[in-house]
């Protein structure tokens, strides 16, 4: 029997608020200071929810969004503050 994989996709499994806030937290605790993982965990989240609800909650278009959350993207610092405001978390330094 041949086994067969399928990608796994953390956007499918973000159902909840409190899902995508411990995740985006689970992510920033692990990041290697980059915030390449806390950029993927935003993508995901923004990817499992309403990506043009997004745009218009950041004042972004939806393609900026995409292109700023990518793999390649490089976000401000404002951007990341816009999109964590728009998914409804806050940003704490503890």
């Amino acid at each position: 029997m041949t086994e067969t994989f399928t990608k796994w996709d953390a956007a499918d499994h973000l159902r909840t608020p409190e899902d995508a806030r411990l995740y985006v937290q689970a992510c920033a605790d692990e990041d290697p200071g980059d915030g390449s993982l806390i950029r993927a965990a935003l993508n995901d989240v923004a990817r499992a929810g309403n990506m043009a609800g997004l745009a218009r909650e950041t004042g972004m278009s939806r393609e900026g969004l995409y292109k700023a959350l990518s793999a390649d993207g490089n976000p401000t610092f404002a951007t990341v503050m816009r999109i964590t405001r728009a998914l409804g978390m806050q940003v704490r330094i503890s």
